[in-house]
């Protein structure tokens, strides 16, 4: 039972991590970051961004995914499979490749199946909404695996929303500010080549906070990944632990399947039970 419940808690966590916004590697040559040098135009800057952003139409991947929760760590292996802009899938993976959660995410909905105790969970993104205190957005949690910059609740960063980011170019890295309806604010930073380095969310009294640290950029594909991403949850500014995820193959542009069948006798659960599940495993 007590492995039951590490389990639980690293799939809960690594869900409300993606929650919060949402809210073979070919070569091992390693990219390094890069500081930044004379200031561009701001449309030139954000231009260059986008051109320079990961490129894929389907990405495969395998990762070992630690958390980092005090008292509860643990590591697993995790298979991601995505289709550009439709839908994604993380499979947990702990030993011999034997899957036992699944989490399915589309542009309207999120589905968990918990092979170990028989039982899904299954809602729409418009339902999740009035439970957490974020919008709810498939590309932006999308944008968080593959390195891109976003704008909160956009599907894409278009030219024509260039004027809603706040852009500091002093220092190494340039910093890119914005906020959405909810009053969530959003802060990234980004190297002298435009590669994203992190993500920081957070609300707007503090309370809660996101980081998203990316490192270790490789060539895959012909073009940088960051094969190690530091995800950091905080609440009331102290640090509640995190999730950190190395990379060891990535794959784009391949066939990939991305199917979530749920068995019949599967028990269905609400996200309010999860959550409810979650605080249990922490006592």
């Amino acid at each position: 039972m007590k492995n039951v419940s590490k389990y639980i808690v690293f799939c809960v966590a690594l869900y409300t991590a993606m929650l919060f916004v949402l809210f073979g590697c070919k070569s091992s040559q390693k990219v390094a970051t890069v500081e930044a040098g004379e200031a561009k135009a701001h449309a030139e800057f954000f231009d260059s961004m986008q051109e320079r952003a990961f490129r894929f139409e389907t990405l495969s991947a395998r990762m070992n995914a630690e958390i980092l929760i005090p008292g509860k760590e643990m590591s697993s292996r995790v298979d991601l499979k995505m289709v550009r802009d439709s839908a994604f899938i993380l499979s947990v993976q702990p030993a011999l490749g034997i899957e036992i959660f699944r989490l399915f995410f589309d542009q309207d909905s999120v589905k968990i199946i918990d092979r170990m105790s028989r039982r899904y969970l299954a809602e729409s993104h418009v339902k999740l909404k009035g439970q957490m205190p974020v919008g709810f957005n498939y590309n932006n949690l999308q944008s968080l695996f593959v390195n891109h910059l976003f704008y909160p609740g956009e599907n894409r960063v278009a030219p024509a929303l260039y004027h809603r980011f706040l852009l500091n170019q002093e220092g190494n890295s340039a910093e890119i500010r914005a906020k959405d309806a909810m009053g969530l604010s959003y802060l990234f930073t980004a190297d002298g080549e435009e590669k994203l380095l992190s993500t920081y969310v957070t609300d707007k009294a503090e309370n809660f906070a996101l980081q998203w640290i990316y490192s270790d950029f490789r060539i895959t594909e012909e073009q940088p990944f960051p094969m190690r991403m530091d995800i950091n949850l905080f609440a009331e500014k102290a640090s509640k632990g995190g999730l950190r995820l190395n990379f060891s193959r990535v794959q784009t542009n391949i066939p990939v399947q991305i199917e979530v069948t749920i068995p019949e006798k599967y028990k269905r659960v609400t996200f309010a039970e999860i959550m409810k599940m979650f605080g249990s495993s922490n006592e």
